[in-house]
């Protein structure tokens, strides 16, 4: 059963927020409180609450040289009380922590971990209890970028329709979107010869007229193709920075923690979780269609198959080789890799945006020291 919304659950940082006479916080033996109603009334005056703001006050209390206060006025300070402070704990160390080659968390306890930190419970759906949350989204963030780690994958959805469309095996990717990259190819060599039909129009142009494709088509394609690489390298980091990781501008409201939790969040939360590693088809269709569509304004038509082609086949190699970072025993350089990712995850997710290279992170000064 997901915590009761009467009382929020807050972070320091929340209670340190709100130190002004209009929404004045203070936190008292796990208890937050907004005071700001009380300031005229404080027989103390207000300069003193004031000067405490935001802060934790049982000392300041309990300090009969500074004010000494009665059993009546801790009675009262229950009546504007507001939340409670989370759990404060880690799940792991960024300190001492460090990825090897045979990296493999520790199973998490569901019942422990929800007893303790009251955030979100594996053994439930989880989407809907992040709707309904009654926490602060500076608890949200601290909590989801916890990993926690479970045998089978935690259900996103109660309805099993929904929750299929969430789960997605690493083939899936090369399966469906390799055949596109490749008929993009095909009608960008196609179209530098001559006018052909669009892909709604008929699908299989290229296959049909491979008889006629032109050494002369192919090398104007091949540099469109590798002008598409470099462009999914630089959305791979853009999108990872400051879509994905959009965490400082996100409004503190369930609906924006959830569409987080839905986009990126459950994989900060669950990092090894199978079957979220890759994008499932309509994530992937749905975030790729403002970048085409720009494409084909900007460019060309056969230029822009041509990048758009080289930008799928690059993602299906990313999303591919971000699988295998998590799970695959892998060469030299996706070894080094592997560590720079993971340590994303378990040391500082604010650092280290790419995983095909760390090529923007240097370009950008976002590179993660491992």
């Amino acid at each position: 059963m997901a915590p009761s919304k009467r009382v929020r659950i807050l972070t320091a940082e929340d209670v340190a927020n709100h130190k002004c006479a209009s929404s004045c916080w203070v936190s008292f033996r796990g208890r937050v409180y907004d005071v700001a109603g009380f300031i005229p009334d404080h027989p103390g005056g207000e300069d003193l609450i004031l000067k405490h703001a935001g802060t934790d006050v049982e000392n300041i209390m309990k300090d009969k040289e500074s004010h000494d206060h009665s059993d009546s006025a801790y009675n009262m300070l229950e009546e504007y009380v507001i939340g409670r402070l989370g759990n404060e704990s880690t799940t792991v160390s960024d300190a001492d922590w460090e990825a090897t080659d045979e990296f493999k968390p520790e199973d998490t306890d569901s019942a422990e971990d929800f007893a303790m930190t009251q955030f979100l419970d594996l053994r439930q759906p989880l989407l809907m209890q992040v709707w309904q949350a009654n926490f602060s989204k500076s608890y949200y963030l601290k909590q989801v970028h916890q990993p926690r780690h479970l045998k089978e994958s935690a259900r996103l959805f109660g309805t099993d329709i929904l929750e299929m469309c969430t789960r997605t095996v690493w083939y899936v990717v090369p399966i469906i979107w390799l055949p596109i990259a490749i008929n993009l190819f095909l009608r960008s060599m196609l179209e530098f010869t001559w006018s052909i039909p669009t892909f709604w129009a008929n699908p299989l142009y290229p296959l049909n007229h491979m008889s006629s494709l032109t050494l002369d088509a192919f090398l104007k394609t091949l540099p469109c193709f590798f002008l598409g690489n470099l462009v999914w390298t630089l959305l791979e980091y853009g999108m990872h920075r400051f879509l994905f990781h959009i965490d400082d501008l996100l409004p503190d409201k369930p609906v924006f923690l959830t569409l987080h939790f839905l986009l990126h969040g459950i994989h900060h939360y669950m990092p090894m979780d199978r079957l979220r590693l890759v994008m499932p088809p309509i994530l992937f269709g749905t975030l790729q269609a403002p970048f085409t569509q720009l494409a084909y304004k900007v460019f060309p038509t056969p230029i822009a198959n041509g990048i758009i082609s080289g930008s799928f086949a690059f993602y299906v190699l990313y999303d591919c080789m971000h699988y295998a970072l998590h799970h695959t025993m892998l060469p030299s350089y996706m070894r080094e890799m592997k560590r720079y990712h993971l340590a994303h995850h378990y040391k500082n997710f604010e650092l280290g945006f790419g995983v095909t290279s760390k090529v923007w992170d240097y370009v950008f000064n976002t590179v993660l020291p491992v």
